[in-house]
């Protein structure tokens, strides 16, 4: 009898068949306790080399660790395309933030756990899950060489180390090398989804300025009962100063309604314009996804994707003072507190910083002095989401998840975005991850749903197949259509 020759398996069959060493990768990643600004280098060193060599498994023949001091390494890896192909750029980061109060947590925050078909752990969303995510896709197009070539591009993975603390400290690892290939195109993994299984590109991000605050009255601790009354207490003077950060609706005063500092400066603007529009966010939406308490009202003014996506918003990270259990009566001399301003897209967030301290110092009470000291800036970002590169990602994300892929803008900063259009100005940059509303990042029980790592793997598979043979599209920036679906032959999705 003639032998029968089974058909190659699609790009989505192979995932979903990658999808158990996807979680077994996660979980050894999340293990590794890389918690920016806290754990020893260890564990980074030991996450540094993990990633590299699952990278060299993976089909990428140079492997590097890259740094410019004693920081965490930056995992660089890169598999060569032919004469004159696209330089394609993948991008995640392995540190994380901390886990806070441990037993807050339903299981062990550096121990993946699988409850209700999600996967929860610290990083398992932020970034880890994004990491694994590129394995995946890279790992899918491996096993697919035995039916087709491998995608014509010269292929590049950065996977950073210290991404969390917001100071695109990349930016120094890459002016450092110099001899690395300029990327036409950078995926940047470290967003999410608007909801699970909507496939969401960010075309907008806010910038950050974050600043410690130091409020003095006294030149020594006093007895509450015998000064209490006339003499002005340090941490009573901090809280009146931080209430008038906002005003009577919650609307953040800084930066000032009209001062020049929210729009205009291009710090790091594209040619793309943030997402505007009533019915992007609904408030029903927004309140389940953020948890917001019955009777509890939101703050501020204007459309949801305004206040959430296009203008400032203002929080009191932390309040330095004494805990409960060793409190005593007695007025303080100082208090300090920490503040962070999510500035609009396309502000300068100097000035921003400029206008903060001005604003404390302007509404101190009762003559307290202030001091004022940056801790650290993000610029933000705006994308020009109307290239070659983005019309075949929004295809590969329809035909991966089923459904057209949204633009939406996203209220945190990431620094490394602003660093890469500074370095390779005429690159792509696309914002994309595994991230959902569920996921919590930075919060207690944080977790990724391993459909969406499967999903969005599928989905960079596609557009890394697809990129070297795409033509600009003809219906320019009109992006905003829904994409019909793909007539492509199966063997291409």
């Amino acid at each position: 009898m003639p032998e029968t020759t089974l058909p190659a398996p699609s790009l989505a069959e192979t995932v979903r068949s990658l999808m158990t060493r996807a979680r077994d990768d996660l979980a050894e990643l999340v293990a590794l306790r890389t918690v920016v600004g806290i754990s020893p280098p260890d564990p980074f060193d030991r996450a540094a080399d993990r990633i590299a060599a699952l990278l060299s498994d993976a089909g990428f023949p140079e492997t590097r660790l890259l740094s410019t001091d004693e920081g965490p390494k930056t995992v660089y890896a890169r598999r060569p395309g032919p004469p004159g192909a696209p330089t394609v750029v993948l991008y995640a980061h392995y540190d994380v933030v901390s886990a806070q109060d441990e037993t807050t947590w339903r299981t062990p925050p550096f121990e993946l756990t699988e409850r209700d078909g999600r996967w929860y752990g610290r990083g398992s969303a932020d970034c880890k899950g994004n990491v694994v995510m590129h394995l995946t896709a890279l790992r899918a197009l491996q096993e697919a060489q035995a039916h087709e070539p491998y995608p014509g591009v010269d292929l590049v993975v950065l996977v950073d180390g210290c991404e969390e603390p917001g100071d695109g400290s990349i930016e120094k690892v890459l002016r450092a090398h110099p001899d690395l290939p300029a990327p036409d195109v950078i995926v940047v993994a470290d967003t999410g989804n608007v909801a699970p299984g909507v496939p969401t590109l960010t075309t907008s991000l806010r910038g950050m300025a974050v600043a410690e605050i130091e409020l003095s009255t006294l030149s020594e601790t006093l007895h509450s009962g015998q000064f209490g009354g006339p003499v002005p207490d340090a941490l009573t003077a901090l809280i009146r100063l931080l209430a008038t950060l906002h005003d009577s609706q919650g609307a953040p005063r800084v930066p000032a309604p009209g001062s020049g500092t929210g729009t205009g400066t291009g710090e790091s603007a594209g040619e793309g314009r943030p997402p505007r529009g009533p019915d992007e966010y609904p408030e029903a939406d927004l309140r389940a996804d953020a948890g917001v308490l019955d009777g509890v009202a939101l703050i501020g003014a204007g459309s949801i994707a305004d206040r959430l996506w296009n203008g400032p918003a203002i929080t009191v990270l932390a309040i330095q003072s004494p805990p409960l259990d060793d409190a005593v009566p007695a007025l303080l001399p100082s208090a300090k507190a920490l503040v962070s301003v999510r500035t609009p897209p396309g502000s300068a967030v100097h000035r921003v910083h400029e206008e903060l301290s001005d604003h404390l110092r302007g509404h101190a009470p009762w003559g307290a002095h202030v001091d004022v000291r940056r801790v650290t800036s993000g610029p933000s970002f705006l994308a020009d989401s109307g290239g070659r590169a983005y019309g075949v990602m929004r295809d590969a994300l329809y035909d991966a998840f089923g459904v057209p892929a949204r633009d939406v803008g996203a209220g945190g900063s990431i620094a490394v975005c602003s660093a890469f259009r500074t370095l390779y100005p005429h690159a792509e940059i696309i914002l994309c991850g595994v991230e959902d509303p569920p996921s919590h990042i930075h919060g207690t029980d944080e977790s990724v749903s391993p459909r969406e790592i499967a999903s969005l793997a599928h989905a960079e598979a596609l557009f890394l197949r697809r990129l070297p043979s795409s033509r600009p599209d003809p219906r320019g920036s009109g992006h905003d259509a829904p994409r019909i679906p793909s007539t492509r032959p199966q063997e291409d999705r």
